[in-house]
C-alpha cells in the first residue's frame, strides 16, 4: 500500500550488512581462487606415485567444477554465520543506544531523575549519553526553577488580594466603625503591592522573550546616568556610593541593560547595612581573562553563606530567605540573572566577608563590542 513504510530496525540493518559483507567477502576470496585456477594448465594430472596409475586423473576442467560446487557451499555457511554472529554482534553494539531511549522514554513521561549513566569506554556513545544526562540534569533544573517560581508567584500574588478581601469583609460587616481614611490607605498600599509585582513579572516574562539585541551601548554610561539618579536615594539611606566607570562598549538592548543596572545598585542600596556607615562601589572594565566587559555592584551587609548567596538569582528570594513584606518582590536578580543570559553574558554572586562588612559582590560579565568596526 502506498504511504506504508515497512520498520526495520536498526540491529537487523546491521546484521544483514555484516552478513552481506561476509558474504560478499568469501565470494571474492573465492572468485580469486577460481580465476587462478583458471590458468592451471589444461592437461590431465598425472599421478606422482606411479603405483596409483589406475586412479582417476583430473584435468583442469573437473578441478574448476568442484571448485564452483564447494564455493556455493561456503558462501551458505558464511551467509549463516554473518546473519547469526552480526545479529548478536548488532545486539551488543546497540546495548548503549537500548539504555539511551529507556531514559528518552523515561523523561517523556516526566521522569527527569532517571540517567543513562553509562559506564565503559569513552566512545561515541558514552559521549551522547553524557551529553544526554547533562542535558537531563539542566531540564530537571529548569522545571524545578520553573515550578518554584509558579508556587511563590501564585503565593505573592494571592496575598495582597487576599489582604484586600479581608479588609472588605470586614468593612462590609460594620461599615459604620470603620476608620475609612486608614482603610482606603491600606487597601491602595496593597492594590499598589499587586500591581508592582504584576509589573515585575511582565518584565521577567519580557525579558524571557528577548532574542536577538543589537544596538550598540555602553555600560560605563548606563552605570554613569544609574548611580546620579540613585544618588538620593543613597544619601537617604546613609549609604556612601560612589564608582569608578572604564569604558565597557557591548552590544545590547539599552533599556534592559539599563534594568539591569539599575536592580543591582538599588539593591545594594536598599540590602545594606542598617544606618549610616555602609558603601556601594560599581566599577565596569574590560575582563582581561576572556576579552569581555566587566560590571561590578560591592556592598555591606548581611554576611551570606556561598550557597545562599548562589540562589538569590532565584524569583522571589531575597537575603533573608523567601520575600516578605520588605521592600521589593525578589526579583531583582532574577530579572538580572535572565537580561545577561540573553545577551550571552553569565551573572555571578559571591559573599564578601564580615570582616569587610558582608553584603554581596556581584559581578556580570557580557561580550564586548568591537569599536574597531564600529568606528
Amino acid at each position: 500500500m502506498n504511504g506504508v513504510r515497512v520498520r526495520v530496525s536498526a540491529r537487523l540493518r546491521l546484521t544483514l550488512g555484516y552478513a552481506g559483507f561476509l558474504v560478499v567477502a568469501g565470494l571474492a576470496v573465492l572468485a580469486g581462487v577460481y580465476v587462478v585456477l583458471r590458468y592451471v594448465p589444461d592437461y590431465p594430472l598425472t599421478a606422482a606415485n606411479p603405483s596409483d596409475l589406475g586412479q582417476p586423473i583430473a584435468a583442469r576442467a573437473q578441478i574448476l567444477e568442484a571448485v564452483v560446487r564447494v564455493s556455493g557451499g561456503v558462501l551458505l555457511v558464511l551467509a549463516v554465520i554473518g546473519l547469526v554472529g552480526g545479529w548478536y554482534l548488532a545486539g551488543w553494539v546497540l546495548r548503549p543506544l537500548n539504555r539511551i531511549n529507556e531514559a528518552v522514554l523515561a523523561a517523556t513521561t516526566g521522569r527527569l531523575g532517571h540517567r543513562v549513566a553509562l559506564s565503559g569506554r569513552n566512545d561515541e556513545f558514552r559521549q551522547l549519553a553524557d551529553a544526554f544526562d547533562h542535558m537531563l540534569d539542566r531540564l530537571q533544573d529548569a522545571f524545578e526553577a520553573q515550578e518554584r517560581f509558579a508556587a511563590n508567584a501564585s503565593h505573592e500574588l494571592r496575598t495582597p488580594l487576599a489582604v484586600n478581601a479581608t479588609l472588605l469583609d470586614v468593612a462590609r460587616r460594620d461599615p459604620e466603625g470603620q476608620d475609612h481614611p486608614r482603610l482606603l490607605e491600606r487597601l491602595d498600599l496593597t492594590n499598589a503591592r499587586a500591581i508592582a509585582l504584576t509589573e515585575a513579572l511582565l518584565r521577567l516574562a519580557d525579558a524571557n522573550a528577548v532574542t536577538a539585541v543589537s544596538a550598540p551601548a555602553d555600560l560605563a554610561e548606563i552605570a554613569r546616568e544609574v548611580a546620579a539618579e540613585t544618588a538620593e536615594e543613597a544619601r537617604q539611606a546613609g549609604v556612601r556610593l560612589d564608582h569608578a566607570l572604564s569604558p565597557a562598549p557591548v552590544v545590547g538592548d539599552t533599556a534592559l541593560l539599563t534594568q539591569l543596572t539599575e536592580n543591582l545598585v538599588r539593591n545594594a542600596l536598599r540590602h545594606n547595612l542598617q544606618g549610616p556607615g555602609g558603601t556601594a562601589h560599581v566599577t565596569t572594565d574590560r575582563d582581561p581573562r576572556t576579552g569581555g566587559v566587566v560590571l561590578r555592584v560591592e556592598n555591606t551587609g548581611p554576611v551570606y553563606t556561598p550557597e545562599a548567596a548562589a540562589r538569590l538569582h532565584e524569583p522571589f528570594l531575597r537575603g533573608a530567605g523567601r520575600v516578605g513584606t520588605g521592600q521589593g518582590h525578589g526579583l531583582g536578580l532574577a530579572l538580572v540573572a535572565r537580561v545577561a543570559q540573553v545577551h550571552g553574558g553569565t551573572l555571578d554572586l559571591r559573599p564578601r566577608g564580615a570582616d569587610q562588612g558582608g553584603g554581596l559582590t556581584v559581578t556580570v560579565t557580557l561580550p564586548a563590542r568591537d569599536t574597531r568596526q564600529s568606528s
